[in-house]
């Protein structure tokens, strides 16, 4: 690979990092090619992006970018598949799931929400976050509880004394 070919992986590399508030970075070693595209179709379903790249180029592209990613480029040893989606806990979840059926792919780390997750014993936190809209989604339930339970009550109390009134005319 020529230098202008590796500044051109850097540039992209630092564009995608830019624009996917959720990276992953996980180790698909030891998988092999029947395993890896069941990996693959079940990230493109899952609305993950899945790619593979040189460890040295993601960190020259972790270090241009204007994210701060702490100590994740210290993870970069070995095999690295990077995983962006616009959904906090997806790859997370697609990793789990993928999981049942092998003990590959392992997590090193996360840049989720603005926070760094490194180690793969951080898996079931990231699955459980949840995603914007189902945040907006329990804030909305949460805002309109009390006004169901003062119109409930309001309606209640109302036949009460609507019954209250009736019974008092017929006497």
């Amino acid at each position: 690979m020529t230098r202008e070919e590796k500044a051109t992986v850097i540039e992209n590399l630092t564009t995608q990092l830019a624009n996917s508030p959720t990276i992953y970075l996980a180790d698909i070693s030891g998988l092999n090619a029947g395993a890896t595209s069941d990996l693959r179709r079940a990230a493109y379903r899952a609305n993950v992006r899945l790619a593979v790249v040189k460890n040295t180029l993601l960190a020259k592209a972790m270090e241009a970018s204007d994210k701060e990613f702490g100590e994740l480029p210290d993870v970069l040893k070995g095999s690295t598949s990077l995983m962006f989606s616009e959904v906090a806990n997806a790859p997370a979840k697609l990793i789990k799931n993928f999981r049942k059926k092998s003990n590959k792919p392992l997590l090193k780390g996360a840049f989720v929400q603005e926070s760094i997750y490194i180690g793969d014993d951080y898996l079931d936190a990231l699955v459980s976050i949840k995603s914007k809209e189902d945040m907006i989604g329990e804030v909305i339930g949460l805002l309109q509880s009390p006004a169901k339970n003062v119109i409930s009550g309001l309606k209640s109390g109302g036949g009460k004394l609507a019954g209250i009134l009736k019974t008092l005319s017929e006497r």
